[in-house]
Order: C-alpha cells, then structure tokens, then sequence
C-alpha cells in the first residue's frame, strides 16, 4: 500500500528554527522540499546563509569513536549537556593532538634512522673502526659505490698501477660498494682515476665510531626502540579515549542530529523585511504525521502550519513511501527494481507477492527442497534482514504446498500420495489437439486469468489517473479487456465441447473492440473535445493502426502462451529430480545418500534461480507492463524518526 501523502509548509521567527527542528520536526518522517523553488504563491524568499557550527565538532567525535573498539557495545552517557560535550571533546582533541605531535616526531626520527640504517648497510664486511678511519690525518680515504663493470676493468688493468688500496664491501647487481685508501700525495691522482670509473662517493656521518656492522645493528636497535615509543602513544591515545568513549559516543550521536538538523537551512527560505524576520520550511508528510504533528504544536505560538490542499501551489509530485505487511514486505525489492509506483497508482507488492509464490511453487514443487527454502531463507532473512532471502523463505512455502500436491518429497514420489497430480503423468484430450499434458493446460488457464486481472488492475490506475484513453479504448482498457475474455471464453466453450455463439455475436464481441481501439485518439480527442488535428493523412493512420493493432492481437497470443513455461518448469524440475535419484542408485534400491543429498542441493540452488528468473520475467513483461509505469520516486526524509520522548 502507498501512504497518502501531504505537503507541509512550516513557518515562525528566524531564530526559532533549531528549536522547532529539534523539538519536533526530529521525531516526524518529512522529506524537505526546497522552499525556494517549491513556493510559488509567496514573494521575496531568501536563502539562509550560515555556517554550520556542530560540524567541525562532529567531524572529531566521529573520528575518536571510530578509533575506539566495538563503539556500538559501548553505553552512551546521555546525561551530558550540550557545552558539556564540546568540552568533553575539545579535551580529548587536546590530548589526541599532543599524542599525535610526538608520534610525528618519532616518526621523523624513524625516518632519519632508517637514511642512516641504508647509509651504512652496504659497508658492513669491511672490517674498521669507521671513529678512527673517519680521523686519518696521513691516510686519504673514500666510502662509495662504483659500478659492476667499471670495478672489473678497475682490478684488471689500473689497480697494479696505483698506489692505493680498494676494501669491498657488499655488491648487487649494478654496483660494488667498498671504500679506498691512498696517501694524501697520490690522492689527487687517484681520485681523478676513480671519478673516470664514475665511482659514486658516499659520506659518512661523523656519528659513526664504531664498526659498520656494529653501527648497523645500533641503528636497528634504536628503530625497534623508537618504533616501540610509537605504539605505546598510541596504545596512550586508545587509552585517552576509552576513558572517555561514553561521552565522546553521545557526543557523537547528539551533535549528528544538530549538525543535520542545523543543515535543514539548505532547505528552507527566509522572508525578511522591515517589520518581521521568518522562515519557512516546506515538505512532503504522511497524514497520520501531520495529524499527529498538528496537536503537537497546537499551544505553540511560534510555530505556524499550513497543509495545502491545493496542488497549484506547489511544483512536486508527491514522493511514495510503501507499507506492506511484513510477509510482502521483502517483495518491495522488486517493485524497486522495476520503478517505485506514483501517488496515483496502486501499489502491486500485495499482487506481486501472491503472484510470485504461486507461480515459484508450481514450477518447484517439492516439500523438502521446500523446506530447505524455507529454512535458510527464513534464517539469513530474521539475522540479516535481506530483502531476497524473505522472499526465498515465502517461496519455499509454496514450493511445500505443491510438493504436497505434486506428491514429490526430494525428488521421491514413492513416499506420499498426490492431492492432486504428478506433472510428468497427467494427461488431458482436448478437441483438435488430442493428449496435452495437464499442467500445461492448467498453466494458459491461470495466465488468461491473470491478464484479465492485470487488465483490470490497468483500467483502475487508468480511473485514478483520469485517463480517458487508457480507461475504455487502450489495449488493456475496456475495449481490451472485453476482447480478450471474449476469446477466453470462445476458447473454454470451444474446448468444453459446448455450443459456440452465433457468429454475429462473435463478430460484435472481437469487432467493436478492435475498432474502438484502433480508433481510441480521435474517439478520445472527440470526447474530450479537443482541438488539436490529427497528424498525417488518414491513409497513413490507418496503415498504422493496422499494424499496432495486428501487434497488439500477436502479443495477446504470446503472452498467454507465455505462462506454458511454468507447466514446462514443473515437469522439468521432475524430470531432473529422476535423473539425480538414477545416478544415485535410488531407483535401484539401493540409493548412494551422499549422491542424493548432493543432487538435490545442486537442483536446489540451480534450478530454483533458473525458477527465480523466470517468475520475475513473467512478472515484469506479462503482467506489470499491461497497468504498471512505475514513475514514483521515493520518500526520503530528512533524518529518521529518534526515540525521544515526545513532549507535550
């Protein structure tokens, strides 16, 4: 069902506005309109520009609640008061900042450590005191890297010739790390050397006293050290804010629903001038609400409401909210899915509910695979609240009902007795035709039925809707719906063996249908006395109303015998049920149980979404699109509804 909906507009003194969304508009579902464009009656409207003074505080509290450890099993203390919140968190961001100011500090040194650490790394084999090499004053020395190739001409064809010593250190795939030692006089000459084999220096700090290795490992020390400073302020700051997670959670919550309630100024509009200073804030509410919302503010003087009544005065449709009982409530998913429905349509989650179970059942009739539907969907559905596992637990319903009346139990039909059929036994003699399987038969019957009731569904959304056309000459209409029981009940006379009309009457229930809707524009345009011409030659309207018409009688034909593939699913679902208990041994005797259970979880969960499929398709293309558009949009409140205690 679709709750009616009202359009609001809520006014009072400019400064009142936090009071009254807070107050009451809290604890009311509406979803705000923009006053400035919504408004056509109402002169000089002005937009509100503030800054919204909770949202820098909210930002924080919902950072430092997100660092806590399950927040939503933590008590909120609700009995702080607004200052005392900002207090609570201008504290707490103090001291997560000071927290914070030395963890970047040490990052920083981690980060120095960490140049140092890859500084010295490579000359870890070379085996010297780097705090005496580091103050040489006869030796001249260089710590750096030169390349593999370079190195090797290096040791084949100048190392013999000059007069210094080359210490490698650690080497990779490109270069040689290592340092050489030359006395200062022939230093010139070697460097000159070495920067010709492109010998990359590298300086060391003069902090380094000790070996390489030994310096290598202190570094690693002091990181580990440094590193375990980091976690002990954080450890700190989760402690800082555990201490004071009641508070900074309330503070969370409470400054939530200020900062959006402050925000509803995007919606609303002011009207200032010399002698007042007002806003007003407009918007979509169900009735029970306003009923509800209206004996609220009765006593109070600054608030003042006006429910319009009139649709001029404002530009919106209204927005759909549905409310279904909670067995169709998962089947709104696919109303969704397909298109929220107007304010002046029917809601079909009631039809389509009914409808999808029915046709599921048919097409998977069995009671324990039934069961297990029902089962698991019902299980994820009340933990999970997924809208698809209550619509799998309704189904399986269906499914044990026809299992019963089908007489199949996993796939066993030896166990209970038919109520009524076995789908892949039951035959039936029709005239013309001969031996038709029964459920086949069945199947059109309850599709004719079914288009019917769609067409009548059409006609009474084309009655809300005020459409002339639609209500008595569409192909759903009156014209459409006469025609087609017509041929459903030719059809049942005819296959019945019972005496057919005479064939003026025959003429006069197919023909004066057809013609009013082949000619359902020009008898609307003049029923409604309507000015406009008709577009194009009357040759070419009616060409094409010819062939709408010829397209309309062929999807009459293709739809109905669209619903054969719910009697074909039935009998398919038994047929593979037997193959699985043949590959199992079942027929024999002498059953493999691991076999058994295997196939008929495997044809649970394959065929029943193959089935899923298919209902939906028969759903949406045989039935919603003969009355359903599906043009709403949904209703979004503002916020929803707190538990505050409502104040008289």
């Amino acid at each position: 069902m679709i709750v009616k909906m009202k359009f609001i507009n809520i006014s009072g003194p400019r400064n009142d506005i936090d009071r009254v969304t807070d107050l009451y508009l809290s604890r009311y579902e509406i979803q705000l309109e923009s006053a400035l464009s919504e408004l056509k009656t109402i002169d000089d409207l002005r937009p509100f520009v503030e800054i919204n003074p909770y949202r820098d505080a909210l930002n924080k509290a919902i950072l430092f609640v997100d660092y806590l450890q399950n927040p939503e099993n933590i008590i909120p203390d609700d009995s702080l008061g607004l200052n005392d919140m900002f207090e609570v968190i201008r504290k707490a961001n103090e001291s997560y900042m000071e927290l914070q100011e030395k963890k970047e500090e040490h990052k920083k040194k981690i980060d120095s450590l960490r140049k140092k650490q890859q500084t010295i790394s490579p000359f870890r084999p070379i085996d010297c005191e780097l705090g005496q090499v580091l103050n040489y004053k006869y030796i001249a020395y260089r710590f750096g890297r030169i390349a593999v190739e370079y190195y090797n001409k290096m040791n084949k064809y100048l190392m013999d010739g000059l007069s210094a010593i080359f210490v490698e250190g650690e080497r990779d795939e490109s270069y040689v790390y290592g340092a050489y030692f030359v006395s200062p006089g022939e230093s010139q000459k070697v460097d000159a050397v070495f920067r010709s084999l492109h010998f990359e220096t590298i300086k060391l700090s003069d902090e380094f006293r000790k070996t390489p290795a030994e310096e290598y490992h202190r570094l690693v020390r002091e990181i580990y050290n440094v590193t375990q400073e980091v976690e002990e302020l954080d450890k700190a700051a989760g402690e800082m804010l555990l201490t004071h997670a009641p508070q900074l959670i309330a503070a969370r919550n409470r400054l939530e629903e200020l900062a959006n309630n402050f925000d509803v100024r995007k919606m609303a509009a002011r009207v200032e001038n010399q002698k007042e200073d007002y806003y007003i804030l407009c918007g979509w509410m169900s009735e029970k609400d306003i009923e509800m919302f209206l004996l609220e503010v009765e006593d109070d003087d600054k608030v003042f409401v006006v429910v319009e009544d009139i649709p001029n005065t404002y530009f919106s449709e209204p927005p759909t909210k549905l409310k279904n009982p909670g067995i169709f409530k998962p089947f709104e998913m696919f109303i969704q899915m397909y298109g929220l429905p107007s304010h002046n349509e029917m809601d079909p989650t009631i039809f389509v509910g009914l409808t999808y179970s029915f046709i599921f059942g048919v097409m998977f009739g069995d009671v324990g695979q039934g069961l297990l539907l029902l089962i698991g969907g019902g299980l994820i559905y009340c933990f999970k609240k997924i809208p698809l596992a209550g619509i799998i637990a309704t189904t399986g319903i269906f499914s044990m009902i026809f299992g019963f009346m089908f007489g199949s139990v996993f796939g066993f039909e030896n166990v209970i007795p038919p109520l009524w059929l076995r789908p892949i036994e039951n035959m039936t003699m029709l005239p013309f035709i001969g031996k038709l399987n029964t459920v086949f038969i069945v199947s059109v019957a309850f599709g004719m039925g079914i288009i019917l009731i769609a067409m009548l569904l059409h006609i009474i959304n084309a009655i809300r809707a005020r459409d002339t056309e639609n209500i008595w000459f569409d192909s759903n209409g009156i014209a459409g719906f006469i025609f087609y029981l017509s041929a459903v009940v030719t059809i049942v006379l005819f296959m019945t063996g019972h005496k057919l009309p005479g064939g003026i009457v025959m003429a006069v229930m197919f023909g004066v249908p057809l013609l009013f809707i082949l000619f359902k524009k020009p008898i609307t345009r003049k029923i409604q006395k309507r000015a406009d011409t008709m577009e194009g030659s009357a040759g070419m309207f009616l060409i094409q109303g010819f062939f709408e018409l010829f397209e309309t009688l062929l999807s009459y034909f293709s739809n109905t015998l669209s619903f054969v593939r719910i009697g074909a699913f039935a009998v398919s679902h038994t047929a593979i049920m037997e193959v699985v208990l043949l590959l199992s041994g079942a027929e024999s005797g002498s059953p493999n149980w691991a076999g058994v259970i295997f196939g008929n979880l495997f044809v649970c969960g394959f065929e029943g979404l193959i089935v899923g499929i298919q209902v939906l398709r028969l759903e949406y293309y045989e039935m919603f699109s003969r009355f359903y558009k599906g043009g709403g949009r949904a209703f979004e409140p503002y916020t929803k509804k707190t538990k505050k205690a409502m104040r008289k």
